[in-house]
This record gives structure tokens, C-alpha cells and sequence, in this order.
């Protein structure tokens, strides 16, 4: 197998959910977040923007939210048994995600993972404080992961897989030397050189050798 590392997008690809939407349900405002959500994933608005206005309304959330979240999110068909492969085979395993540490350092955990980058929910005195602390993950900054991840394990772009599903997914998908989009949105499917639309990520294999 010529690739050295894969990178996945969490929310939608390697998880049936959208973490956020997940959290947003404790509020007033889970219509609206979820609206939200699905214009930015079909690139319709802009995904800074997008997140900062989905993030404001879970401000006062207590900070339990993350552990009652993480009950409620199920793995992709196929997605534990494709990573403990590419495992097997060498290939360095990372995710880069528009979500958050918050629930992913603790529901990825146990998948040994090379490299997790994602999103962190600011809180004080226990409360979500409706921001991001740092950098947004957004697609600029996803694709310059899969740059340093790929450097990090001497790894040439063109020997890079990239797999997601969403417009903040499409740089990486194109710097990547194979770029899938899994049950993507139609912004992805035309900048992919793979489409998978059946919602198992072992089909995944069947492109890397």
C-alpha cells in the first residue's frame, strides 16, 4: 500500500452525528443550530462565521453536556474496523475536526490515534462560555494539518488520504493524494477523486491499494 496517512473528519463521516447539533439540543435554539449546520456543510455560509454563531447559543450549557453527548454518538459502520487495519498495516491514523476536544479527547481515546485536532468549547466556573478558544478548525486549517501530519510521519502529500463529508473538508480533500468524499455533500462529491454514498467507511480499502 503506497499511503502513509489517512485523515478523517469526525462529525457526519467517522461519527453518524453532528456533535454540535447533539449539544445544541439542551438549548432553545437546536433548530436553528442544526439550520445552521447543514447550510455550512453544503458551503452556503461561511463555516467561521457559522460556528461562532452556533457556539453563542450554548452559552450557560453546564459542562456535563460533554459527557452526556458522548452517550448518544455512534460510530459509522465500518469506521473502528478500518482504522485498527490501517493500523495494522503502518499507515499513521489522525482526525481534524470542526467539532470539539471537549467530547472527542475522551470518545476517540481508546482508537490510539496518531494525530487529533479539533475545535476546543471555552468554559468558566463549569458553564460553556459561548466561544472557541483558538484557532478555528475550519477548511484552511484542515489542510495545513494534513501538510504538518504528512511531514511528521515523511510522508509525500501524494502518499495522503483525506476522507470527510462537508464543505470544510475541501482543501484537504484537494491537497490530499487521494481525496474521498463519504456520503458527502454535492461541494465535495465534484472536488473528490473518490465518491462512497453507502454509508460504510470499509469501502474506504477498497481505493488504497
Amino acid at each position: 500500500m503506497k499511503y502513509k496517512l489517512v485523515l478523517f473528519d469526525v462529525d457526519s463521516t467517522l461519527i453518524n452525528q453532528e456533535v454540535i447539533d447533539l449539544i445544541a439540543k439542551r438549548t432553545a435554539s437546536h433548530e436553528l443550530v442544526a439550520s445552521i449546520t447543514e447550510r455550512a456543510m453544503r458551503g452556503e455560509i461561511d463555516f467561521d462565521q457559522a460556528l461562532a454563531e452556533r457556539v453563542s447559543l450554548l452559552s450557560g450549557l453546564p459542562e456535563q453536556v460533554f459527557s452526556d453527548v458522548i452517550q448518544e454518538i455512534t460510530f459509522t459502520p465500518g469506521a473502528i474496523e478500518l482504522i485498527s487495519t490501517l493500523q495494522e498495516q503502518g499507515i499513521a491514523v489522525g482526525v481534524v475536526s470542526g467539532g470539539f476536544h471537549n467530547v472527542l479527547d475522551v470518545l476517540l481515546k481508546d482508537l490510539n490515534l496518531d494525530y487529533v485536532k479539533a475545535n476546543t468549547l471555552a468554559v468558566e466556573n463549569g458553564q460553556l462560555t459561548g466561544k472557541v478558544s483558538g484557532s478555528i478548525v475550519n477548511k484552511a486549517l484542515k489542510a495545513k494539518a494534513l501538510i504538518e501530519f504528512a511531514s511528521a510521519v515523511s510522508a509525500k502529500l501524494d502518499e495522503t488520504v483525506a476522507v470527510g463529508d462537508g464543505s470544510n473538508d475541501l482543501e484537504m480533500i484537494q491537497a490530499a493524494g487521494l481525496g474521498i468524499s463519504f456520503c458527502g455533500k454535492p461541494i465535495l462529491e465534484q472536488a473528490a477523486d473518490v465518491v462512497i454514498r453507502d454509508r460504510n467507511l470499509l469501502q474506504v480499502l477498497d481505493f488504497l491499494n
